[in-house]
């Protein structure tokens, strides 16, 4: 049903007339985010300019019990940001100044809409920087990030977003807002409540400011690309380099697809010949990053490394660093349809998982990249399809649940960084058990009761 005249006029006072949107051609882009095959018109879409106007946003909505729905950039991928049934879209995305960076603290106070990159860009002229660095952080969002708990490639050294949030401004459901959480490093007064929001997904409270850690930027770095002829040697080597008490700040792989296709696209002298490639960063003080980098060599010969390159420069760390960050953009390339997916097992279990994958992608017939983060086990398994071909989906669909079960057999988990959204929700109550998940919805329903912020995500 559509939103009656008054509420959008109430809407148009608070935010600004030319900051509502309800015309088809205006609202269809927020209908659907980095998620293939899911998408849904919203009945309007708001783009406040603050938290004042978000809690007078909210305030309304759930005075008239309309269901809202938070997006950023709209890079989500699982769902988590498309729009429900008869919602608002608030897109925070005019939220985007960063209101300090405070260098004596190593702190950056930041609105929810600021990029990623921009966050890392603000502390670099401190001689800072901001370590978590998703695939998307130059176009994503901090609040978005938090909200997804946000991982990236140097997530095995530095953590992912929960380990920088020290504080957040949160909008409540009914409109209020709250504040948890503040720049002193040690703080343990009362619940951790900051930590409930972070990984929430929208549907417990709408962020719109953060205070992040930062950390003094490392003073050398150094990149290396390692090719095998074997999966389980490269998943071997990587297990030997944290063995041998390293803690590189990337171990990234790709297979063997997904490597000719990052040749295609980005054309920077891949080995075309080899079955899976390991980039290895190692960074801190010049002395460490020489005897670590020299280690992390040794063991990748040791362990039947073929092609071996090292970069001399930032010009040629950027270029290597490429070969997997372009990874989904040149797969995305092949099929009308990129299904991008996530799930993480024990570092023991990789190779296998890993071979595993290509076992089904061959049993059901379809074409699978699969590349990720070796260093802490998560997985990227690719599928490139065609969401019109009805047959095709559903074998896309039994790959995936077969997936999911051998990674829950193994002792993995569901998504290790994009979020159970609407994608993974089948599959939350089979990994977290009966009791967990009954606590998850009594909290849910404690703090929304209405269930307005972002229903049908998470849970159904």
């Amino acid at each position: 049903m559509p939103l009656a005249d008054s509420i959008l006029s109430r809407l148009r006072e608070i935010v600004g007339a030319e900051n509502v949107l309800t015309a088809e051609e205006d609202v269809i882009p927020y209908g659907f985010d980095g998620t293939a095959a899911l998408k849904q018109r919203p009945q309007a879409v708001i783009l406040p300019l603050d938290t004042s106007q978000v809690a007078a946003c909210v305030k309304l909505a759930a005075e008239n019990k309309i269901p809202v729905v938070t997006r950023g950039s709209g890079t989500g991928l699982s769902g988590g940001s498309v729009p429900s049934d008869g919602c608002l879209v608030l897109c925070l995305v005019k939220m985007d100044k960063i209101i300090s960076v405070d260098a004596t603290n190593l702190t950056v106070r930041a609105q929810c809409g600021v990029i990623t990159a921009a966050i890392d860009a603000a502390a670099n002229k401190h001689g800072l920087f901001y370590p978590p660095d998703p695939g998307s952080m130059k176009i994503s969002t901090i609040g978005g990030n938090v909200a997804e708990n946000s991982g990236g490639l140097r997530g095995l050294k530095y953590g992912v977003t929960r380990d920088y949030v020290m504080g957040i401004e949160v909008v409540m459901p009914d409109g209020q807002i709250a504040r948890f959480g503040n720049a002193c490093v040690k703080d343990v007064a009362g619940y951790s409540m900051k930590d409930l929001f972070i990984g929430s997904e929208g549907t417990l409270g709408i962020i719109t400011e953060v205070l992040l850690k930062v950390l003094p930027r490392p003073a050398a770095r150094r990149t290396m690309l390692a090719s095998y002829a074997r999966m389980e040697d490269a998943a071997n080597t990587v297990s030997a380099i944290i063995a041998a008490k390293i803690i590189p700040c990337t171990l990234e792989f790709l297979d063997r697809m997904t490597i000719g296709c990052v040749e295609d696209y980005a054309k920077i002298g891949l080995p075309r010949d080899c079955e899976a490639l390991l980039l290895m960063e190692t960074d801190g003080h010049p002395a460490a990053v020489a005897d670590e980098s020299e280690q992390m060599l040794a063991i990748a010969r040791a362990h039947a490394a073929g092609d071996i390159r090292v970069a001399q420069n930032d010009a040629e760390a950027l270029q290597l660093a490429t070969a997997r960050r372009s990874a989904f953009s040149a797969l995305a390339r092949v099929r009308p349809t990129t299904i991008l997916e996530d799930v993480t097992v024990p570092r023991d279990k990789l190779a296998e998982m890993v071979a595993f994958i290509a076992e089904v992608a061959k049993k059901h017939k379809l074409l699978v990249g699969t590349f990720g983060h070796m260093g802490d086990g998560n997985l990227h398994p690719t599928f490139l399809t065609d969401e019109r071909d009805v047959a095709e989906m559903a074998r896309v669909h039994d790959a995936l649940e077969e997936i999911v079960t051998r990674t829950l057999a193994l002792g993995g988990t569901i998504t290790g960084e994009h979020g159970v959204g609407l994608a993974k929700k089948p599959w939350l109550k089979r990994q977290v058990g009966d009791n967990s998940y009954a606590l998850m919805r009594q909290i849910k329903h404690a703090l929304d009761p209405q269930n307005l912020l972002n229903p049908g995500k998470i849970f159904d």
